[in-house]
């Protein structure tokens, strides 16, 4: 079955409720879209959310190298080669990993649609569904509380708060937001490399009997020593974000002793579905946690990432709700979000549904 057509373009997508991070203030993303035809008609949909911050990826740089290779790759392959295909992505666009995730999607919707079968089939489902949990950014205590308590209303019970700006409002922050909560709602932290190891150990011994769950990448990226010297009590709940961008680096980090207990898996670091399960198989044979995290990012790449992690035995935690607070999006579909819960909806591929 060869594909018959391919196209990519971008679209700038608004959100509903900006946010700070430790990096910067986000109102809008810009993503961009894959569309595979193949013989038959069928059409599979990926996308891609270029983050410079992160990865390096400049979205200038990331059209231009799919206008100069996604047809000469792809156009009039057999979509039953799809190993080969995935694999033939790897030299063009190691340092465009978005661009990578976008086209890696969109084979992986068509094949499976091909197929006939949910993408979490193809692999091998290990769980039907898992809790979300829905980010705060930095804001003014009154603005998170008042958010918290919406999103709890709206049936989240899993709440990540973005800190690492100033560790003594991120305790207090912390500490009113538990208050507001109750102890039956989940509070991660993302301190996006926001602290160092005296602010750190500060912050982790002031909201350590508030019941944190987790939290990701506390260092600067890099910080492996650092990392180490923290008790294994500490690292065993800490996620390596920015430190984990593809296998190599997930088989650094499985290098005891462990600098962290979690691999948050991003399909916008690592570039796409196939990479991903790479690093999730590392996880499985060491023994360590997965998360599942997301840029900003239409509901395409955010079903993808769900399917993938619905699929990984070592999947403990989701982060996927990169497209929740989208003003717009190209498809609708992809998963069933209820009570806080992710699952898929049972359509082949990645099942969602063009506008």
């Amino acid at each position: 079955m060869k594909i018959k057509a391919v196209r990519f373009w971008k679209e700038g997508l608004e959100l509903t409720l900006p946010y700070t991070i430790a990096f910067q203030t986000v109102s809008a993303v810009e993503n961009i879209f894959v569309r595979i035809e193949l013989e038959n008609g069928q059409i599979g949909l990926g996308a891609g959310s270029p983050a410079e911050f992160i990865t390096g990826e400049t979205f200038a740089g990331s059209m231009q190298l799919l206008e100069e290779n996604l047809e000469g790759l792809l156009l009039n392959q057999d979509i039953r080669n799809l190993p080969a295909l995935l694999k033939k992505l790897d030299a063009p666009f190691i340092q465009h990993p978005a661009a990578n995730a976008a086209i890696d999607i969109a084979l992986f919707d068509a094949f499976t649609k091909y197929l006939g079968i949910p993408l979490v089939d193809f692999f091998g489902r290990a769980h039907q569904k898992l809790p979300t949990s829905i980010t705060i950014g930095i804001k003014s205590l009154e603005e998170t509380l008042a958010e918290a308590k919406q999103r709890v209303s709206e049936g989240f019970r899993i709440i990540k708060l973005k800190t690492g700006l100033e560790v003594d409002k991120d305790i207090e922050v912390f500490s009113r937001l538990r208050e507001t909560v109750g102890k039956h709602v989940k509070i991660r932290v993302d301190a996006n490399q926001g602290y160092r190891f005296e602010s750190l150990n500060k912050f982790v011994k002031a909201v350590k009997p508030l019941d944190l769950e987790f939290m990701e990448q506390p260092f600067p990226e890099g910080s492996m020593d650092e990392m180490r010297q923290l008790p294994w009590e500490i690292r065993s709940l800490t996620a390596a974000d920015e430190d984990l961008h593809s296998m190599k680096d997930a088989m650094k980090l499985a290098v005891k002793p462990f600098p962290y207990g979690i691999f948050n898996i991003k399909l916008m670091k690592c570039g796409g579905v196939r990479n991903a399960r790479r690093i999730a198989l590392v996880a499985e044979e060491t023994g360590l946690n997965l998360m599942w995290g997301c840029m900003d990012e239409s509901i395409i790449s955010i079903s993808a990432a769900l399917h993938a992690a619905l699929a990984s035995p070592a999947t403990r935690y989701l982060d996927l709700d990169g497209s929740i607070d989208l003003a717009r999006d190209i498809v609708k579909g992809g998963f069933e979000l209820k009570e806080g819960y992710l699952s898929t909806t049972g359509q082949p591929g990645l099942g969602v549904i063009p506008l």
